[in-house]
């Protein structure tokens, strides 16, 4: 397969395909300059509709994701995609026989399982409407309630970040270090949650800024976007991160995943005494 071909990637599950789409995308970016194009088909449930999944292969042949739980239409796909001559995968097989053996247990498989409305489904629930509700320093005086607190200098990722871990389950709060305004006092006596401050390179974070002025269509001409300004803000924030002693991460080019990755890593740390 040439780089000017087009994969054809189809994605098939019995829910609602998040899981396939997930991996397919984290397995897509480890080769460069591939073409593909992804055939969701979720919700698959009938011998009816996967007559037409079956057909969307033959027109279009490719590789084939799939998340089924039925027998019967499990055994009907692999035998399609054998006779087109394409590969097929069930993603979570090796990873649910692994844990089954481990742990002596069977499993026992129902389509969408996991998008259940469980205590977990309420918990992020929770966690988000707590990150919105302290987002950018709108309320500080029950931070302690919080599972993480964000700080930062203006648009280093901290809402996106915090969001993301609202998602996870996170009760996330973020508080904004503006040039010549003391932060919160509550900041300083917080015993609950994790503290972690965001830092970033001057001249990346300038290039940020300035995208945020032109999106307002606001003049560029002030301190926001000074570079000697904005490296005294920079290293202002990070003295005060260093003698509060809060770990601070560097978010120079890192993505919100792999920011929220490192957040997660610090809190474990300090739960398991690690730090």
């Amino acid at each position: 397969m040439s780089s000017t071909d087009l994969l054809h990637l189809h994605l098939v599950s019995d829910a609602t395909g998040e899981t396939n789409h997930q991996i397919a995308r984290a397995c897509l970016v480890q080769f460069e300059d591939v073409r593909a194009k992804e055939h969701v088909w979720s919700l698959v449930r009938t011998g009816s509709y996967l007559d037409k999944v079956i057909a969307g292969v033959e027109a279009n042949p490719g590789p084939v994701l799939f998340t089924l739980v039925d027998p019967d239409l499990r055994r009907r796909l692999e035998e399609a995609c054998r006779r087109i001559e394409v590969p097929c995968l069930p993603v979570l097989d090796p990873i649910v026989m692994t844990l089954a053996n481990y742990m002596g247990r069977e499993s026992h498989p129902r389509p969408g399982r996991q998008h259940e409305m469980d205590a977990a489904y309420f918990n992020r629930i929770e966690a988000m409407d707590f990150t919105l509700a302290h987002d950018d320093g709108q309320q500080v005086h029950d931070l302690e309630e919080a599972d993480i607190v964000i700080l930062g200098v203006s648009r280093t990722s901290k809402t996106p970040t915090s969001l993301y871990l609202a998602n996870r389950g996170y009760k996330t709060a973020n508080v904004p270090i503006v040039p010549d305004v003391p932060p919160p006092d509550e900041i300083f006596h917080l015993k609950r949650p994790l503290v972690v401050a965001f830092t970033t390179d001057p001249a990346r974070l300038i290039q940020v800024r300035r995208n945020r002025v032109l999106m307002l269509k606001q003049r560029e001409e002030t301190d926001y976007v000074a570079m000697e300004q904005v490296r005294k803000e920079v290293a202002e924030a990070r003295r005060m991160f260093v003698k509060n002693g809060w770990p601070v991460i560097d978010v120079t080019r890192r993505s919100i995943e792999e920011t929220s990755a490192a957040v997660l890593q610090h809190l474990e740390a300090r739960e398991t005494g690690n730090v």
